[in-house]
């Protein structure tokens, strides 16, 4: 958060956290099909506390809150933050910001789905893919024993959980058959849930 007075500019790009799009993960699953590749779904938990918080946040890069309602503290002590809450604005951006710089590290790089100059390059390129969205990882490699060393990573460095080869993500069931080299995207249950409700 910024101080009064002080450009508010700054406080969009702090709380702005780029979330990809729907045709990134189709993309992905594409190029999984056509290399035959094996796909897992990772599950980070409680992602946004797990960032570290921006240099621009509180005072100096210093935010502190007060007792949290229904304890019994003095109401004059203050606590220091270290971690983000998920109420804080620039939450998910830390988070974004923190899995990108453990990415980074990995060496998984970067690439733009609608820069690329084709599926064809894409598929030439591409050996093994990680897609995130927000805290949920889907990875696809070739390689199973490559696949489950780098999945491991993440679980071990941000806490997250393995939820098993990929079937359901972000509302879409997947089927995947790789002896027959197909990939099935329905969103059958989701339309029954919103039917339901």
């Amino acid at each position: 958060m910024r101080r009064k007075g002080e450009d508010s500019v700054s406080d969009y790009d702090d709380a702005f956290s780029p979330v990809p799009a729907v045709s990134g993960f189709r993309t992905i699953l594409s190029l999984a099909t056509q290399q035959n590749m094996f796909t897992d779904h990772v599950n980070i938990s409680q992602a946004f506390v797990q960032g570290e918080l921006l240099p621009g946040d509180g005072h100096n890069g210093k935010v502190y809150i007060s007792s949290p309602p229904g304890y019994d503290e003095d109401p004059l002590y203050v606590y220091r933050l270290f971690k983000p809450l998920y109420s804080m604005p620039s939450a998910a951006r830390a988070w974004h910001t923190t899995m990108s710089a453990f990415l980074a590290k990995e060496g998984v790089p970067r690439w733009d789905v609608k820069r690329a100059c084709g599926p064809s390059r894409l598929t030439a390129l591409v050996s093994s893919s990680m897609w995130a969205h927000i805290n949920d990882f889907v990875i696809a490699c070739a390689n199973l024993q490559v696949l489950e060393g780098f999945r491991a990573r993440p679980l071990d460095a941000l806490e997250g959980t393995y939820e098993g080869a990929l079937q359901h993500y972000l509302g879409c069931e997947v089927t995947c058959d790789m002896d027959k080299g197909t990939m099935y995207l329905s969103q059958t249950h989701y339309a029954q849930e919103i039917i339901r409700t």
